[in-house]
């Protein structure tokens, strides 16, 4: 009986090893923690300023697009646009460097991410068949807001993306997007959704209204193409895993501020538990502690960091007081 039950064990350890059986109740991996720059979408600039009536920023609406997929799907732990901003300003990154992957290694070592996605849109378009138009010849152009009676427009996306190692630059994975969306007698801005969100440069390519036009249904079918090939890259990004160990330094109003910060590994975006000692267990014979009790109070989340210490919000428990212990939670 004995051989049998080690027998046993040994299967489970081999099981888990191989990722054949799931890990205990409450065990949670370290999900791969990267960031989305902005896509550089410079080859197309002309045809979408043209389609738009003005040069809206479509690298902008695609990241936001592939960010909100990705937490969707929860193989990413995803860096809060604000945060990367943040980095972004102080290192005066420009729209020139989108594509760089060694100027996005270092903005993402700066944000203690495992990786970085930079990205290119390399087709953003329209082919329009006017059926009124003797001989049915096939034009190509970008053209205002409206529509144009008597056609066929064809909206053609494609968008490309590299995963990026912030220690080395070196590319650990590629993935493209395409997705093409045809209507009969609109425009590329029309054809369902009576949208208008394209002012000051700007684009919300995530609402309804520009997701029922002919552009905004191919690039959601590319930006879904692209979410699922990088999910499947996922596993090349190896995750940098910190042990976190400081303590509570203030409590004021809904901010609690930690005596550790960027040198201790944390980072914007992260989450650690607080616990507070209720008990030390001391050795009888030297009087030393061997082990201390604790309770947990809650968990925090870093909104601003420095060199040596982090403000944090509450994102649940109550309580919380100068002294407490902080600790790494598993994302």
């Amino acid at each position: 009986m004995r051989n049998h039950r080690i027998l046993v064990s040994i299967l489970v350890a081999l099981a888990f090893a191989a990722g054949l059986a799931e890990p205990p109740a409450g065990a949670q991996a370290h999900k791969p923690r990267i960031a989305i720059l902005d896509f550089d979408y410079g080859t197309v600039q002309t045809y979408s300023s043209a389609m738009f009536g003005s040069n809206v920023d479509v690298g902008k609406g695609i990241a936001d697009l592939l960010v909100n997929d990705l937490v969707k799907d929860g193989t990413y732990s995803i860096i809060e646009r604000k945060a990367l901003d943040k980095i972004m300003a102080e290192q005066n990154f420009s729209n020139s460097n989108r594509a760089d992957p060694n100027s996005a290694a270092k903005i993402g070592k700066l944000l203690g991410v495992d990786a970085i996605v930079v990205g290119s849109i390399t087709q953003f378009g329209n082919e329009t068949k006017h059926t009124n138009l003797g001989g049915g010849g096939g034009n190509w152009g970008g053209f205002g807001v409206g529509g144009i009676g008597h056609s066929k427009s064809n909206a053609n996306v494609g968008i490309s993306a590299r995963i990026v190692n912030v220690d080395t630059g070196e590319i650990l994975g590629v993935a493209d997007g395409a997705g093409t969306s045809s209507r009969s007698s609109t425009s590329l801005l029309g054809g369902g959704g009576n949208w208008h969100g394209f002012g000051g440069g700007n684009a919300d390519f995530g609402s309804s209204d520009f997701q029922q036009t002919i552009i905004g249904e191919a690039v959601k079918k590319a930006v879904d193409q692209l979410t699922t090939e990088l999910v499947a890259n996922a596993p090349r990004v190896a995750t940098h895993v910190v042990t976190i160990d400081g303590l509570v330094a203030a409590v004021d109003g809904g901010q609690i501020v930690l005596n550790v910060g960027k040198k201790s590994g944390v980072n914007v975006g992260d989450q650690l538990q607080v616990v507070r000692v209720t008990k030390e267990i001391k050795d009888p014979a030297t009087g030393q502690v061997i082990r201390r009790l604790t309770s947990t109070i809650g968990i925090v989340k870093a909104t601003d960091v420095d060199d040596s210490s982090a403000v944090c919000t509450v994102v649940s428990g109550s309580g919380f007081q100068t002294g407490d212990a902080v600790k790494s939670v598993s994302q």
